[in-house]
């Protein structure tokens, strides 16, 4: 019964992993790369084996949870650790003795006695002599041995069993601890380190016929079937290109690997004795719960709208994005599998009752319960139905998630071995993205859109005194009570002349209601900016074209006229195509705001083919592509298959396949162009302009 107490007591002190708190003094950084655990493993485990021992200064407790008084429980605070002769004599011989093998210097031990005779926590009384004075009181070397759990009063020598049980635990958790912390490491380095590795891998000089067959065969073709931007499996999934189901083989394989690489058991251990089962099931669960962590860093870096990746590879946030649901998916598994395999343990020890009381225990289970949660509720289906109630709960949830994943570390541990450092570069991460997003809101001030209505189908918006490209996040605070929410939409172009400004106002009514109120063509405004900019007439503005849908464009139409807005501006930028001697470009309804800056400023031969429900839409555009080449094709369908035969079929030099449109527009064009790039002589490059969420 004592050995059984004394086990039980020295699991309070030394480990990490096995149920109830742990309180100890700060460490900086993560097991093995800045904190040192339970090193050196000889003078923990004397200390681990004489920490159970009744001393003279032992005081006498009431009681204790799980034990009955006829036990003799006492308990030992600090202090008497510190100022107990026989205790640190006993100590210090066993670290004499048991130390001198693994050669470990005098100055080493100090420094460990300093900090860890009286215990491990942040504040305690200094012992009260040195290592070195406490040896040298022991004139003759002891002959009694003192068992595990028994009082201890005078200068004792050590059990071999009861060491060796102690010193195995002490030196097989740090190690399995490390290989976890540095699997975890590989893992979020790599996510950072591919994207930028395989962006530079276009510099290499290989043939631009090499990088044709590349692209066709490996990087471009969706991974199953001639669809990816179009929802399978009913539509709950998009499926990857070859090159992103790589990665996510990448990242899947090494998850899976890492969850049980290096792992092993030792016997005896005093943390499970005698029980190699329980042994594992602590180990692989604490794996999965780092595994996850390391994970959550790149889930949220990934997602972000300020993801620095996008600013220094020329990956495209839509591979980002699809990068950010897979990670996910695999936290939430290694998180529930972490709580399962704890629920198994604590059950089987008969803990589970006391451990659902700990602060730690339920803070844990939320933010599990909240991976778990967000994961279903944000199915395709869903995000785009409920956009922005997905938004606003995706956000909330994270937070929780977050949050749970801190405070089960600092309620379990406090701040002793460094777990919460991942959560610290998750909220590094949110944050700098989040100051960043207010700083571009700032930076343009509280503006207004005037809306000026196409035909039953589209809308234009301007946002005067804004530049910019790319796209951006437009927030309209006045148009219904969720002024939190935000939408992002392609840039048509950055400058208007100021006569236009005046024809604006004239549609402050829905044309469906008024036919005869005059409507403003982007074409008029671009056209004539030309002559307003030589007299320097010209004025910055951003223009979108928003086709009406549910939601925000429906409120949108509606309102009409001049409303406030705050742009979340600079988001992407035009690629620089120069190199390409020829640009196809592939429209479908509102997808010409982002091939338009593409066709106008390639210097090459260009050729554009654009699909609209609507003349007036065709018509809209008409002076900014005047000068461009093209085909429209207006309430029909455009054949994308004979199109690109006839453009690629016989192309000498390097083309550049521009896409932009509808997500069956994307995949057809996709499909051909790789099924033309894989047996056609032609070095052609497919870019496809969208943004996914």
């Amino acid at each position: 019964m004592k050995f059984q107490i004394s086990v039980l007591l020295a699991q309070a002190f030394i480990v990490p992993s096995l149920g109830m708190t742990s309180a100890g003094r700060r460490g900086h950084g993560l097991v093995g790369y800045g904190i040192s655990m339970y090193r050196p493993v000889c003078a923990f485990a004397c200390r681990d084996i004489l920490s159970s021992a009744t001393l003279n200064c032992t005081m006498a407790a009431e009681s204790m949870p799980g034990m009955s008084m006829d036990m003799g429980e006492a308990t030992t605070d600090p202090s008497c650790y510190a100022t107990d002769d026989s205790f640190l004599q006993t100590l210090a011989y066993c670290i004499s003795t048991r130390c001198q093998k693994e050669s470990v210097p005098i100055w080493k031990i100090e420094k460990w006695w300093q900090l860890n005779v009286a215990g491990i926590a942040a504040q305690q009384p200094d012992p009260k002599e040195s290592y070195q004075q406490a040896l040298e009181k022991v004139s003759t070397p002891p002959t009694e041995v003192h068992m595990q759990g028994d009082p201890l009063n005078k200068t004792s020598l050590t059990d071999d069993t009861d060491y060796l049980t102690s010193w195995n635990a002490d030196w097989a958790f740090p190690i399995l601890d490390k290989r976890s912390e540095t699997f975890g490491l590989v893992i979020m380095l790599s996510g950072v380190a591919f994207p930028i590795g395989f962006s530079l891998l276009r510099f290499l000089p290989f043939p631009a016929l090499w990088w044709s067959k590349l692209n066709s065969w490996v990087i471009d073709p969706p991974l199953i079937g001639n669809k990816h931007s179009t929802p399978v499996l009913w539509n709950l999934f998009l499926m990857p290109t070859r090159g992103q189901a790589l990665l996510i083989g990448y990242f899947t394989l090494i998850n899976i690997v890492f969850a049980s690489a290096g792992i092993f058991a030792i016997q005896p251990n005093s943390w499970n004795p005698g029980d190699n089962y329980g042994w594992l099931l602590t180990i692989i669960s604490d794996r999965m719960g780092v595994l996850s962590f390391a994970n959550l860093p790149l889930v949220f870096l990934y997602a972000g709208r300020n993801n620095f990746l996008l600013w220094i590879t020329n990956w495209s946030h839509s591979t980002f994005m699809l990068l950010h649901r897979y990670l996910a998916v695999l936290a939430m598994l290694q998180a529930v599998l972490h709580s399962i395999l704890w629920l198994r343990l604590d059950s089987h020890s008969g803990g589970l009752l006391a451990e659902q009381r700990e602060p730690y225990w339920y803070w844990g289970a939320i933010g599990t319960l909240g991976l778990a949660i967000l994961i279903p509720t944000s199915i395709l289906p869903l995000r785009r139905k409920f956009y922005e109630l997905f938004l606003a709960w995706h956000v909330a949830i994270s937070i929780l998630v977050v949050a749970g994943s801190y405070w089960h570390i600092v309620f379990r541990f406090e701040h002793q071995w460094g777990y919460e450092v991942w959560m610290f570069i998750v909220m590094a991460i949110w944050a700098f993205d989040r100051i960043l997003r207010f700083l571009r809101l700032a930076r343009n001030g509280i503006k207004y859109a005037h809306i000026t209505i196409i035909d039953d189908d589209y809308v234009r918006v301007t946002v005067d005194g804004v530049a910019g490209n790319g796209h951006a996040y437009l927030y309209f605070p006045t148009l219904t009570w969720r002024v939190w929410e935000n939408h992002p939409f392609s840039v048509a172009s950055t400058t208007l002349p100021v006569a236009s400004h005046a024809r604006v106002k004239s549609v402050e009514q829905d044309i469906e209601k008024h036919p005869d109120v005059n409507t403003t063509r982007l074409s008029d405004s671009i056209e004539s900016s030309s002559t307003h900019s030589a007299h320097g007439s010209h004025k910055t503005a951003l223009t979108f074209l928003l086709r009406t849908q549910s939601g925000l464009t429906r409120h949108l139409r509606a309102k009409g006229g001049s409303i406030p807005v705050l742009v979340e501006s600079g988001y992407g930028s035009h690629p620089d195509l120069s190199e390409y001697a020829t640009l196809i470009a592939i429209a479908g309804g509102v997808g010409i705001t982002a091939i338009l800056p593409l066709v106008r400023a390639h210097t090459g031969r260009t050729k554009l083919y654009w699909g609209a429900r609507t003349q007036a839409l065709i018509d809209d555009f008409a002076g900014p592509l005047a000068h461009v080449s093209k085909e429209t094709f207006v309430g029909k369908r455009m054949v994308i298959a004979d199109v690109l035969e006839q453009e690629l079929r016989g192309e000498t030099e390097r083309v550049v396949v521009v896409v932009s449109g509808p997500h069956g527009m994307a995949d057809e064009v996709r499909d051909v162009v790789c099924k033309l790039g894989r047996t056609e002589r032609v070095a052609v490059q497919l870019l496809e302009e969208s943004f996914s969420w």
